[in-house]
């Protein structure tokens, strides 16, 4: 599969990242078919989290896999830490250590690729994460260092402190969830498109080499369900079923295409525990949309061009 370059990690990962949040969801010989497919189309890039599953989403992957020292140096492990749920998002130091050392058992690994702190923290002590980051780095435990849902301003505290580089931020992207984008076109406008939510993040990320990882690139809303094939949006999948059949492909392929068409170089990180499906985003990686095809699913959207 084709990569890109991970922020200033050095590290040369697939273009699509595997998100295993679901993978508790299925039984184990579906999970080890999954995998391996995975795998088999060269997405080695894998996405987790302490909180997915409560924890179990992390152990049933390293049992799909068959982990071992030969298996782990042909993948990338990401996970992410800092959600107690119901309690609180703790950034704190000793949560940052109990949370990767339990990651690391489950995944069977003495180390991680790369650890993303999960939503702020607002009583983040920034001095408590480069003092978590650095004992991290230097034992090994965890390579490269990157946060999730996180404004500029918020990176820009952490990177006060932190000496490790800042090079993901995980956030939410989807045709229909297309703001960070948009907002882009409403500069100096009064209409709602040119609120700008999220501080201009994607400039800041473009500006600074981290790269950003789209979530829920499928999703409409918060976990509303997903455009494609919905009758919600007959435009938008008439429009990308019409791209798709150019393309010789499905509305999964258009849909990741759209995304992977940004000159940001995004990441997207998949839901789906569906071989076809998951193989389906990986064709994307071959495909590159014109600028009038990007357009055309863009209005195809609801959005507008002011």
């Amino acid at each position: 599969m084709r990569t890109i370059n991970l922020g200033l990690s050095g590290l040369q990962a697939p273009v699509i990242a595997v998100g295993c949040m679901r993978i508790n969801g299925i039984d184990k010989s579906e999970a080890e078919g999954f995998v391996k497919a995975a795998l088999d189309l060269g997405a080695n890039f894998f996405d987790h989290a302490d909180v997915y599953g409560g924890g179990t989403c992390e152990s049933i992957f390293a049992e799909a896999i068959g982990m071992n020292s030969a298996v782990r140096e042909k993948i990338f492990l990401q996970t992410k830490c800092g959600i107690r749920p119901g309690v609180a998002f703790d950034f704190s130091k000793a949560h940052i250590l109990a949370s990767v050392d339990g990651s690391l058992r489950r995944l069977k690994t003495d180390y991680i690729d790369v650890l993303l702190l999960h939503r702020p923290d607002i009583l983040v002590e920034p001095e408590e994460v480069a003092e978590a980051f650095g004992i991290l780095h230097s034992s090994g435990k965890v390579r490269h260092f990157g946060v999730s849902n996180q404004n500029p301003m918020q990176i820009r505290l952490l990177r006060k402190f932190v000496k490790q580089p800042i090079i993901a931020n995980q956030l939410q992207l989807s045709i229909t969830n297309a703001n960070m984008l948009s907002q882009g076109l409403h500069v100096n406008m009064t209409d709602d498109g040119a609120v700008n939510r999220d501080g201009s993040i994607l400039d800041y990320c473009r500006l600074e080499d981290i790269t950003i990882q789209p979530w829920s690139p499928f999703q409409y809303g918060f976990f509303e369900g997903v455009f494609l094939g919905n009758e919600k949006f007959p435009q938008l999948n008439a429009k990308i079923d019409e791209i798709a059949k150019k393309y010789s492909v499905s509305a999964t392929a258009i849909a990741m295409a759209w995304l992977l068409r940004h000159p940001a170089a995004f990441q997207p990180v998949t839901g789906t525990m569906n071989k076809g499906r998951l193989a389906d985003c990986v064709k994307a990686a071959e495909i590159t949309l014109t600028k009038e095809e990007w357009y055309e699913i863009y209005l195809a959207a609801g959005n507008i061009l002011p």
